[in-house]
């Protein structure tokens, strides 16, 4: 490859490729390394395409500032390119009485978070999803749809036409420093560089090993299993559950997608290798790292019932659709065929407890982005802009 650019990012995700936008001002000369053959190759284009609003998140979190104005500029962005994009609204419906005083939370949370809200009563919830059935739910109106694989592919055009290096199918190997500099070693040559970012998605962790960094959390990969409607038209828009707030997943859930589709999931079961798209595929070296490690040790411990739970549902489909029937009583089995999956960058503390907001560590060549969770893809433009500020104090 034989090149010298002044910054360069590891990872052809959407999180990378909006770094890398948001330098173009910059007048740096700026590279993306994506080992893949495509950009946004895995959760960029493994994921359901939901803009989100920022209701669920703590105020004053990282994620609940990005949300609200990455969302909007992702609309603003996908309308200036043609790519298809609806605010569509979501639902957040709670099932039983039990569960109000976690939607109640919701509210109190998405209000501090400055996201429209209306509450709506069971007739509310009928008038506007038929099909599904609550006592009472929050309804989201700025929540939407888009494809962000589309997004990407759109964001890697604009990079390519402004001069931008982006090098598909080239792994990172290696990173060594070179005087105020990095040397990187890759699979199509050697790249020297001023400034490196990590955006290596499931791959991050092991990105700042190589970078002679330990990194405060590991990856464990989850993977998303979905299913899709068979033809029979389930819910209009956007309809989730009241979500378990001892865990950074949403609960399976109906989401109207950008093609007219309906998916419904995913659940939440580890992955038996960082791309693990299926039980079949699975890496020894990553199973034995896993079962050395301290803390998913801490967290199998913890969660071992909750774990087990999400297992059955992957193995056996009538207890999956039983968990989709808590919205919609009518679903039948024959509804749904099976969709492809998704698996999720899951960081995990040394003491079992999982990162629930963005986490990003620097030194003075590296910014390493070591978890961007949900809601990453909504609010990459945002995130991009961020690490480019970090990026631009290093010159």
């Amino acid at each position: 490859m034989a090149e010298d650019v002044d910054v360069t990012i590891i990872g052809g995700g959407i999180v990378g490729l909006a770094t890398a936008h948001a330098l173009l001002g910059s007048g740096r000369r700026i590279a993306v390394l994506e080992k893949e053959p495509e950009v946004g190759s895995h959760q960029t284009g493994h994921n359901s395409g939901v803009l989100h609003s920022g209701l669920y998140y703590p105020p004053g979190s990282a994620k609940a500032r990005f949300a609200r104005a990455g969302a909007e500029e992702m609309y603003r962005f996908c309308a200036e390119h043609g790519i298809p994009v609806r605010r569509t609204g979501k639902l957040v419906v709670a099932t039983r009485p039990e569960q109000l005083p976690r939607l109640a939370e919701l509210a109190r949370r998405g209000t501090a978070n400055g996201v429209r809200l209306t509450e709506v009563d069971g007739s509310g919830i009928r008038e506007r999803e038929p099909r599904v059935r609550g006592v009472r739910a929050l309804l989201v109106p700025d929540a939407g749809i888009t494809d962000f694989g589309v997004v990407s592919g759109v964001l890697a055009e604009r990079l390519a036409e402004r001069g931008v290096l982006v090098r598909l199918g080239t792994e990172l190997l290696s990173a060594r420093r070179d005087g105020a500099g990095l040397v990187l070693g890759t699979s199509a040559g050697e790249l020297r560089t001023r400034v490196a970012v990590n955006c290596a998605g499931l791959h991050s962790d092991t990105v700042a090993e190589l970078a002679g960094t330990r990194p405060a959390a590991r990856i464990l990969p989850f993977r998303g299993e979905y299913y899709e409607s068979a033809g029979r038209e389930l819910v209009r828009a956007l309809v989730y559950p009241v979500p378990d707030p001892a865990f950074p997943f949403l609960g399976v859930h109906f989401t109207r997608m950008i093609d007219g589709g309906v998916h419904v999931g995913p659940n939440a079961v580890p992955a038996l290798a960082r791309e693990g798209y299926d039980w079949r595929t699975w890496s020894g070296p990553h199973l034995r790292r896993l079962v050395r490690d301290p803390g998913l040790r801490a967290l199998a411990k913890r969660y071992w019932r909750t774990g087990a739970a999400e297992i059955a549902r992957s193995a056996v489909k009538p207890l999956f659709v039983r968990a989709a029937r808590e919205l919609l009583p009518e679903l039948r089995g024959s509804d749904l065929v099976a969709a492809p999956a998704g698996v999720r960058a899951q960081a995990v503390r040394p003491d079992g407890s999982l990162v629930d907001d963005f986490l990003v560590h620097e030194d003075e060549c590296w910014v390493h982005v070591l978890n961007a969770p949900s809601p990453a893809a909504t609010a990459s433009l945002r995130i991009g802009a961020d690490i480019a500020d970090r990026v631009g104090t290093r010159f």
